[in-house]
Order: structure tokens, then C-alpha cells, then sequence
């Protein structure tokens, strides 16, 4: 048998899937990074468009000088940036000169591997990006098939997505993308062989989650039908509604006689470097799931599946978090049952979420959700339900989004910004708010330095400096004993 391939998810996908996407700053990255060196992942799943804009938004962190200060840690694993083609950060499709600038300085950056999905599988749309990849830079392009339940999704439509992806020169793997954990091993012993058939020598990965508890299962299938790689993650960062566990997986296929080539040693250190960092942020650890049949309904992956949870939360109303989950089935089913990854989920749920706290259903439509049903996002699975089309294309903003440009373009973009302004900060300009540019460009995580043994001590100074009366502090703890003592007066 040949040697099975393990491919880490932590970083972005378990971070995205289990932390909201804001559970690991670039500190606290790059403290694990050496452990990962070790372990022998053939690739890290780092970062996406998305990804780079919550780290901005909630760490400040810039988002370049991550990725080339992790590469400079990492420098003979690939870093790989998932993306869904003719989109960066914003939700808007942009022009090809656009996207162009910016495969080449994620390129320029450090990355070294993309992960290519197009939410409708358009293949013309996906090989075109491909090719401009190419044409940027020397990365590995990987086709991304993403699995879903419906009618139209069999597994003769996946193959023939392979098959006209991998026909052309762009491609150098393809890997079956399970993010909402809806495959069964029944599946995967047909779609597996299906796709393989029309992919000749490229390397073919699967990368399916907890949801529904079956993802171990489809892993040891897989490798019986001489799957080359398998997407897992580390500590606290698996089960759930995470990928597999690195440890159990690693274990599984050498009990079936398989080989893999991993460091236990630097796996067990990562995994204990996780579970401090978790004890000492209050971040949840994931467990494994339990088989739950709603999961086949609103197909909601991880991560949108904790930000609805976060967002609930942020509004006092966790407790309808039962009723926006049987709503986004719903919506789904209205909107013509698009397959649930990004941005779809997010348009669905946040409609749902919407409908749930609003005074009636679709008092409140948000623009994605009019741009979506305008085609702005490709053309949906199936029909739109006629009252609700109606009920959009009624309202007067979708009027307004008519008139808008369909596609942001690099040439209209420049012109909103001085000519000197570095490449980088033009791009993150360009889709995001100024003032959380100007609060990261304030930041530099070059000198920082993370150790989660230390968190409560910086905890508890942090606290005491918001305390401005407080000029005198002791601790003790067994024959320890810390005395601090402000000057003048001042804490």
C-alpha cells in the first residue's frame, strides 16, 4: 500500500469551523509553527480571503505579513489559500485584472497551494482562474469538488466536473470537499472510484467533517480505494464540527495497514500546545458528534454553523437558535437549494436569522440575497420559488442593485486610491473599512510573542491596570510570594 497523506486544518479550517475564525492570532500561529515543521503535513490548509479579513478585523493582524512570516517558519510545506474563484474579501465578483493582482501577491506572500471552488461548479469559471494562477506564479492548483445532497448532485455529475477541470493543463490535484459532513461511506465507495476514473495520475483528497459523526469512516473507506491524502486536525481543533482528529486518524489507517509518514512525537506536542491555548483563551474543545439527521436537512457546515450561534448569542437570543436552523431549510428550498458554501450559507442563514426575529418572513432581505437571486453569484440549482422572486424584484433596492456594476474592477478601484499606495494595503483597501485597515497598520505581531502558561498572570495585570485605584498587589502561592507596587501613588 502506498503511503497515505495528511493534509492540517487547524490554522484556518478547525479555527473557522470550532472558534468562529477568531480563536488564533498570528502569534499565536507562528508559536506552533516549528511543531509543525516536524510533523509532516504534506500541505496547511492557512487561510482564505475571509480568513485574512477576521484577522484584520479582530487581531488586527495584517494578513500579508502573516503569510510570509509563516512561510518563513514553514518553508518547505505548502501554504494553501482556499478560494472560490473571482472573489476577495468582499462578496462582490471582481474582474479578472483584479483577481490577478491578487493571486500574484498572495503568491509573492507565501502561498504555495490553492484550493479552487466555484459555488456553482461553473468549470469554465474555475479553469479560468486556474489558469491565470498559472500564469502568476508557480503554486499547485487543487480542483475542489464540494459534496452536497440534492437531485442534481450525483456522482456522474461530479465526475464529469472532474473531467472538464483536469482536461485542461491547470490543475495538479483534485480533492473531494465535504464541508457540511454529508458524506456516507456508501457514498464515497461509488463517488470516490467515479471521480478517480476521469482524473488519471492527479493526486486525489478528501476532506470531510464531523457533522454527522461519519467522516472516520468515509477516511478509512477512502484509503481503501487508494486515496493519496486526508484532511485532518489537531487537538481541540478536531471532532465537532471540525475535520477528524490528526492522532486517531494517523491510528485508524495503521490499524488497517496503512503507512503513514507523520512525527507522533511533534503531533502529540501541537495537540498539547492546542489544549493550552484553549484552557487559557476559554475556548471550547471539540468532542465527537453524534449522528444527527438535521445535518441532511440545512446542510449548514462549521463554521457559518458557530457564527450563527455567535451571532444569536451577540443578540441575546440564543434561544432561537433551534428556530433560524429549521428556518434555513426553508429558505434554502426557496432560493433554489444552492449548495451550502461560501457565500451561500451565509446568504441563507443570515436570510433565516432574518425571517426568525424579524416582525414577518422577508420583511428584511439583505443585498447578498437580492444579488443572489439577480444571478450576480451564478445561476441558481433550481428555480427560485415565484412569491419570493416576486416579493424581491418588487422591492426598490433591487432596483438600485440593478443599476449598480455587476463586477468591481481593478481600473475603477485604483482610482479611489493614491497611486503610491503599496499593492497589499490597496487590496485590503479596496473591500474592506478604512479603520480597520488603519488599526492593523498600527499593529505589528513581528515582536509578539505567545505562551498560553502565561495568559492568566497577563489576565490579571490587565485587569489591575483597569483598576486605577489599586497601588498595591501581593500574591502568594506556597512559599512564592509577588509584591507590586505603583509609583507615586500611580498603579
Amino acid at each position: 500500500m502506498k503511503p497515505i497523506k495528511l493534509v492540517d486544518v487547524s490554522v484556518r479550517d478547525g479555527n473557522q469551523s470550532l472558534w468562529s475564525m477568531t480563536g488564533l492570532n498570528a502569534a499565536q500561529m507562528l508559536q506552533a509553527a516549528p511543531l509543525m515543521e516536524r510533523a509532516g503535513f504534506s500541505a496547511i490548509d492557512f487561510t482564505s480571503s475571509t480568513h485574512m479579513a477576521v484577522g484584520v478585523r479582530y487581531h488586527k493582524d495584517d494578513p500579508w505579513q502573516r503569510i510570509r512570516l509563516m512561510k518563513q517558519a514553514l518553508p518547505a510545506i505548502p501554504l494553501q489559500f482556499i478560494s472560490t474563484g473571482f472573489r476577495f474579501i468582499s462578496w462582490e465578483t471582481a474582474d479578472q485584472e483584479f483577481m490577478r493582482l491578487a493571486y500574484r501577491k498572495l503568491m509573492q506572500a507565501g502561498i504555495g497551494r490553492f484550493a479552487l471552488l466555484d459555488p456553482m461548479h461553473d468549470m469554465d469559471a474555475i479553469i479560468q482562474v486556474a489558469r491565470i494562477i498559472k500564469e502568476e506564479g508557480e503554486a499547485e492548483n487543487m480542483l475542489a469538488l464540494t459534496y452536497t445532497l440534492s437531485d442534481v448532485h450525483t456522482d456522474a455529475f461530479y465526475a464529469d466536473c472532474a473531467r472538464q477541470a483536469t482536461a485542461s493543463p491547470y490543475f495538479d490535484s483534485v480533492y473531494i470537499k465535504d464541508p457540511s459532513g454529508l458524506l456516507t461511506p456508501e457514498r464515497a465507495r461509488t463517488l470516490i472510484p467515479a471521480v478517480r476514473a476521469q482524473i488519471g495520475s492527479l493526486p486525489l483528497e478528501l476532506h470531510s467533517h464531523c457533522t454527522i459523526g461519519l467522516s472516520q469512516f468515509n477516511y478509512m473507506v477512502a484509503a481503501e480505494l487508494g486515496i493519496d491524502a486526508l484532511h485532518v486536525a489537531l487537538g481541540p481543533l478536531a471532532h465537532g464540527s471540525s475535520l477528524p482528529c490528526a492522532t486517531q486518524t494517523s491510528a485508524n489507517l495503521r490499524t488497517h495497514g496503512h503507512e503513514v509518514d507523520i512525527d507522533d512525537s511533534a503531533i502529540k506536542a501541537l495537540e498539547s500546545y492546542y489544549y493550552a491555548h484553549a484552557a487559557a483563551e476559554g475556548l471550547p474543545i471539540g468532542t465527537p458528534q453524534a449522528y444527527d439527521a438535521a445535518f441532511t436537512r440545512h446542510q449548514l457546515a462549521g463554521g457559518v454553523l458557530t457564527t450563527t450561534r455567535r451571532q444569536l448569542a451577540e443578540l441575546g437570543l440564543e434561544h432561537k437558535f433551534d428556530a433560524v436552523m429549521r428556518e434555513i431549510e426553508v429558505v434554502r428550498a426557496e432560493l433554489g437549494a444552492p449548495i451550502m458554501v461560501t457565500p451561500f450559507p451565509q446568504i441563507v442563514s443570515t436570510q433565516a436569522l432574518f425571517n426568525v426575529i424579524g416582525p414577518t418572513r422577508y420583511a428584511n432581505i439583505p443585498d447578498q440575497v437580492i444579488r443572489y437571486v439577480l444571478g450576480r453569484f451564478g445561476r441558481p440549482t433550481a428555480p427560485v420559488d415565484p412569491n419570493v422572486l416576486d416579493r424581491i424584484m418588487a422591492l426598490p433596492r433591487t432596483a438600485e442593485i440593478l443599476g449598480e456594476p455587476s463586477t468591481m474592477t481593478l481600473k475603477d478601484k485604483r482610482k479611489q486610491f493614491p497611486a503610491s499606495m503599496p499593492d497589499e494595503e490597496f487590496l485590503l483597501r479596496a473591500v474592506m473599512p478604512g479603520d480597520q485597515l488603519d488599526a492593523m497598520l498600527r499593529n505589528d505581531v513581528r515582536g509578539h510573542y505567545y505562551n498560553p502558561a502565561l495568559q492568566p498572570v497577563l489576565t490579571l495585570l490587565q485587569e489591575i491596570k483597569a483598576r486605577p485605584k489599586v497601588t498595591k498587589l501581593q500574591i502568594r502561592k506556597g512559599d512564592f510570594m509577588l509584591s507590586l507596587r505603583g509609583s507615586g501613588g500611580k498603579p
